[in-house]
């Protein structure tokens, strides 16, 4: 019995347009609501949001019947951390700030067991395997990692080519608001400047075979992303819905 196919790498490779929200409220309840929603995937969010292991994994328990596809991004790409994530049952891990091809291959290590990766082996007593039950999950489970790296600095845009070129690197995501910080704009990536790296880099990404993914919330934007080849965008949050939502009533129904 071989680990369940994943949706969100299959669409993705297929070269799928896709959107998707970030998951920040760190409640099982709102992933739970979200999930009934119909995005393409959903994004729980370690790296901005007070997620930790056990937010997470209650997440994916209550996200595992929804429609979406279901993606984590932990704080950082260390190696224990993503044992663990996957031990818990992700199969599809947004790394952020990645920066050089040699991060890039150590991360595509990390996903994979040996002899092709350092994972370490104990799933089959964990989630990820249905506690055992998956009988054919070492011998599956790589083939079904979706590997995401994100790339939010000067840095990571120098070494955007040996990142995107890595095997086992199945998308390459922008982050625009580290990305304008970093390039001298803080608190604006919609700058000339910021937007002409920004559609160089999904250019090249995609020219390098690779999906493209950038985070997104202004309708023209994400319209002209995909008209270059983006293929991942993430349209919103949680709680940036809710708060918008909660003002907009207040403002419309306010009596004093």
């Amino acid at each position: 019995m071989p680990v369940p196919e994943n949706r969100l790498k299959a669409m993705l490779n297929a070269g799928q347009a896709t959107t998707g929200l970030w998951l920040s409220l760190t409640s099982p309840y709102v992933a739970e609501l979200a999930g009934y929603t119909g995005f393409d995937w959903l994004m729980i969010d370690g790296e901005h949001a007070p997620n930790d292991i056990m937010t997470i994994m209650a997440q994916l328990q209550v996200l595992k019947g929804s429609s979406s596809s279901i993606a984590v991004r932990p704080p950082v790409g260390e190696t224990h951390l993503i044992k663990q994530l996957l031990d818990i049952g992700a199969q599809s891990l947004l790394i952020p700030m990645v920066e050089s091809g040699e991060q890039a291959e150590k991360l595509v290590r990390a996903v994979r067991y040996p002899p092709h990766g350092i994972r370490g082996v104990g799933a089959s007593g964990a989630r990820a395997s249905n506690f055992g039950n998956i009988t054919d999950y070492m011998a599956t489970a790589d083939s079904q990692i979706c590997l995401m790296l994100q790339i939010e600095s000067r840095a990571g845009m120098a070494a955007l080519d040996a990142i995107a070129t890595t095997d086992g690197v199945d998308c390459v995501f922008i982050g625009p608001s580290d990305l304008a910080a970093d390039m001298g704009f803080p608190g604006n990536p919609f700058a000339p400047e910021v937007q002409a790296v920004i559609e160089d880099a999904i250019i090249r990404i995609r020219a390098h075979g690779k999906a493209a993914g950038v985070y997104m919330g202004d309708p023209d934007y994400v319209k002209r992303y995909l008209e270059i080849g983006a293929t991942m965008i993430a349209i919103g949050s949680d709680a940036a819905v809710l708060a918008r939502g909660l003002k907009e009533l207040n403002a419309r129904y306010k009596l004093s």
